[in-house]
């Protein structure tokens, strides 16, 4: 359904260590990177998720209800995620756990970024 999710930070460098120890347990790696940009994705398609600087320049600035959801496959993956995230230093917006109130096996976890981004991973599966 999406072609890529683009959140901004000024500090790739401190975007990447973040999102590379957050992003593995899903399996999303690098999939290419310059001064600007740093993209993950599965090997070899899409959808991606980007953190780029700003194309105007400007500080990146986080919405106000805006958020993105990364999908685990499994529980544990939204777990491992969460706690990648915490140790990275991200602040916690919920803790991994059923959200019954979205569906009987709707499993995610909430968590801001180190620019504030709202990031949430979420899996859909029964255990």
């Amino acid at each position: 359904m999406y072609s890529h999710t683009t959140i901004g930070a000024n500090d790739l460098a401190r975007a990447r260590r973040f999102y590379d120890a957050v992003l593995a347990p899903l399996g999303l790696e690098v999939r290419f990177t310059d001064e600007d940009m740093v993209g993950y994705g599965l090997p070899g398609g899409r959808p991606q998720f980007l953190v780029v600087r700003p194309f105007d320049k400007a500080e990146p600035s986080v919405g106000n209800g805006a958020m993105i959801a990364l999908l685990a496959l499994k529980r544990a993956m939204v777990d491992a995620c969460y706690e990648s995230a915490m140790k990275q230093g991200g602040a916690d917006e919920g803790g991994p756990g059923l959200r019954p109130q979205y569906h009987r096996n709707y499993y995610g976890a909430y968590f801001r970024d180190l620019d504030g981004n709202k990031i949430c991973v979420c899996s859909h599966h029964e255990e």
